[in-house]
């Protein structure tokens, strides 16, 4: 408690993170950093519109709940199925349900508004009366709090939830879980070591109702612009420049991986590290910080916010690397593959299957903590400032690239993480997953072959 104290009152006198009014060598560039325009959302696909096969019935009325519309993968998954599941046959609507009760939309909740999403910001007391109002055949739930389950259940409506990740499990009892899992139809999970872990804790599920459905890549996130464009708005020239599009808190293990860093930029003079993201936990990033003031390079290592611009950072990397203790199925490691960076990764949810069969897309290196499935809030904590038993693999990986070059001609191997990460196929099969458990049906019947 002392440790946590002292470190917020540190954090409150600096800025946990830089904006992007800088390019991150200034001295390589001149002025202020010129953004491109931003992308148009189409549909959230891999290539050509969707067919209409399935899709004769009347639309089934689809309500997607979610307790964050912000700026971090979760919600980007929200989004994604808000934009494309109307193209397989489903109305959508969003209710918002923060925990809460008062948090506004976030960043991506206004953005879809002013595309035309209808998005609804309800507390406890109103989420019934508006549930039965919009008369939805189903919700899909994205991390909402049980409240919001409970008010389906008593309108007979019945409910899927997405596990993006088991931090809401992490150190809740049996009880709790099957508590919850009462309340659903089923579950989809987004990678199969998610489903594993939900299934060890709840011993008596039965297995088929959880299903796996992995991430794809919406159409509009797989643009790519020229290389060289995209450095010179970073002021980045002759550098290597690893990327990493992370939230700055204790998951996403920034700490660790600025660490690591510092062993890299001593070892190879050109290495620079982006770190961008919302800066969630304050507190947390102020250590980063902190540790960025006492590197010996300290200047190679670029801690920034949010930005809406993930194609023009992915542009300019030439290689991306993600330390966390754990995901669900890590978004932002998908998209740099997509646009043909290879990755470091360390082994979460889905990276196996993100990285299988293809060496040349880059390297799986252990979990920060060992065993990725003993990872919860006790043992992170406990570790997110200490040397980790992954430090000298991460060094060995990130060095290695460096040295070795992967492959980064543009579209190398682009194309066939595109066929991988296909978006069409993630929405076809949440739609169908949907569509079954509006009428009733199991879940697992309703999944098209791979």
């Amino acid at each position: 408690m002392v440790r946590g104290q002292l470190s917020r009152a540190v954090t409150l006198e600096m800025a946990p993170v830089a904006d992007w009014t800088k390019p991150l060598i200034p001295a390589n560039t001149s002025g202020h950093v010129q953004w491109p325009d931003a992308v148009t959302p189409d549909v959230a696909h891999s290539g050509t519109r969707p067919h209409s096969q399935g899709q004769g019935s009347a639309n089934v009325r689809c309500l997607i709940v979610t307790e964050t519309l912000d700026a971090g993968g979760m919600d980007e998954v929200v989004g994604f199925l808000a934009r494309g599941l109307p193209h397989f046959g489903l109305s959508v609507a969003i209710l918002h349900t923060p925990t809460d009760g008062v948090s506004p939309l976030g960043r991506l909740g206004q953005v879809l508004r002013k595309e035309g999403i209808e998005i609804a910001n309800v507390g406890r007391e109103e989420c019934e009366a508006w549930i039965r109002d919009w008369k939805p055949d189903v919700l899909s739930i994205h991390g909402a709090p049980n409240w919001v389950l409970e008010a389906a259940a008593r309108c007979s409506v019945p409910a899927i939830e997405t596990l993006h990740g088991m931090h809401n499990e992490f150190n809740a009892t049996t009880s709790e879980v099957a508590g919850r899992r009462q309340l659903l139809a089923g579950l989809v999970s987004v990678s199969e070591m998610v489903r594993r872990q939900y299934l060890a804790i709840h011993s008596s599920c039965d297995p088929a109702s959880v299903v796996t459905i992995p991430n794809g890549v919406p159409a509009h996130r797989q643009q790519a612009m020229p290389r060289e464009q995209a450095r010179k708005i970073l002021g980045i020239n002759d550098e290597y420049l690893f990327l990493s599009l992370s939230r700055h808190c204790i998951q996403k293990n920034t700490y660790g991986l600025a660490a690591a860093f510092s062993r890299v930029a001593d070892a190879v003079p050109q290495a620079h590290l982006l770190i961008c993201g919302r800066p969630d936990d304050t507190a947390y990033a102020g250590q980063v910080v902190g540790l960025k003031g006492k590197m010996q390079n300290g200047d190679r290592l670029h801690l920034r916010d949010h930005s809406p611009h993930p194609r023009v950072l992915l542009s300019a990397a030439d290689g991306f690397v993600l330390d966390s203790f754990f995901e669900g199925w890590a978004l932002s490691s998908m998209e740099a593959l997509v646009a043909g960076v290879p990755v470091i990764i360390s082994d979460v949810g889905g990276a196996v299957e993100q990285l299988a069969d293809r060496p040349e897309w880059g390297r799986l290196i252990p979990n920060p903590l060992g065993n990725p499935l003993e990872v919860d809030w006790e043992s992170m904590t406990a570790a997110r400032f200490q040397r980790q038993t992954n430090q000298d693999e991460l060094v060995q990986a990130m060095i290695s690239f460096t040295r070795d070059q992967m492959d980064r001609t543009p579209g190398s191997f682009a194309s066939e993480a595109v066929a991988r990460f296909d978006g069409a196929l993630c929405l076809r099969r949440h739609a169908g997953v949907l569509k079954a458990a509006a009428v009733g049906e199991p879940i697992g019947f309703a999944q098209p072959a791979l």
